[in-house]
């Protein structure tokens, strides 16, 4: 008799799943500081249950870039963190440029990597592949079709988003108020609230205004507030915010002539 052997189904077989690549839109968390009392008090502040805009994320998925973390700087428990994001409606699951403690702490919280790095080798045998979960990131969100129009001015305590499109503002916008739109933000009217153009990594989306005084701006997270005095040439003027060209995150401002 023949030694028994595994047999495996061929895909032709195979009728209840298909393997194929995917790409997933998800926001990236860039983990400046290895203070992470002080990271999580920042993010409960600024998207928690009860901070600045707790409704800015909808269970988005966020992957955790380690890039500025030194190498020699020893991992923590990262289940804290990922507690806080779930708290700010992110679901974290994934890691990119992390040093083999920080992988190690990543791995061990659930996360998978995120890095091209992560390929199948070309010379192994099928057979000895193990699948291993590889997600890539998009960088850039292609805003869809269509645009948000408002005609009223917008009060103190009021927030607008335009997901998935751009938004139009025919009236003004206060302090206190905050207009949000996956794409571009046109005011044609003063901006004196906060507006965030790009709100899921569009790096191109632009915000203009007819009186640029805004208490904040952001443009993919790239953000600037007034406690950094805008230029004479624009503040009060008409004007443009968008991103540098050169890959450096810088916001750009830049008056608008007739």
């Amino acid at each position: 008799m023949p030694a028994s052997s595994a047999v495996h189904p061929s895909p032709q077989t195979r009728s209840t799943f298909e393997i194929k690549s995917a790409q997933l839109p998800m926001v990236a968390l860039l983990v400046k500081s290895p203070d992470f009392s002080k990271l999580t008090e920042e993010l409960h502040a600024a998207f928690g249950p009860d901070g600045e805009s707790p409704d800015f994320f909808e269970r988005d998925a966020v992957v955790l870039d380690f890039s500025l973390m030194p190498a020699e700087e020893l991992a923590q428990d990262l289940a804290p963190l990922l507690s806080v994001l779930k708290a700010c409606q992110l679901i974290p699951v994934a890691f990119r440029h992390a040093s083999s403690a920080w992988t190690e702490a990543a791995l061990a919280a659930g996360l998978v990597k995120a890095e091209a790095e992560i390929q199948r080798s070309k010379s192994a045998p099928i057979a000895q592949v193990s699948a291993e979960p590889v997600i890539q990131e998009v960088i850039r969100e292609v805003p869809g079709p269509g645009t948000m129009v408002i005609d009223k001015p917008l009060r103190s305590g009021q927030k607008v988003y335009a997901k998935g499109c751009d938004l139009v503002v025919l009236a003004m916008v206060n302090q206190g108020a905050e207009v949000v739109a996956d794409g571009n933000i046109h005011v044609y009217a003063a901006l004196r609230g906060k507006a965030m153009a790009g709100a899921r990594g569009n790096v191109k989306a632009r915000i203009f205004a007819l009186s640029l005084e805004p208490e904040l701006v952001s443009i993919a997270g790239v953000y600037r507030t007034s406690e950094n005095p805008f230029p004479k040439d624009v503040h009060g003027k008409t004007a443009q915010i968008r991103l540098s060209d050169d890959g450096q995150e810088k916001l750009l401002i830049e008056a608008l002539k007739a």
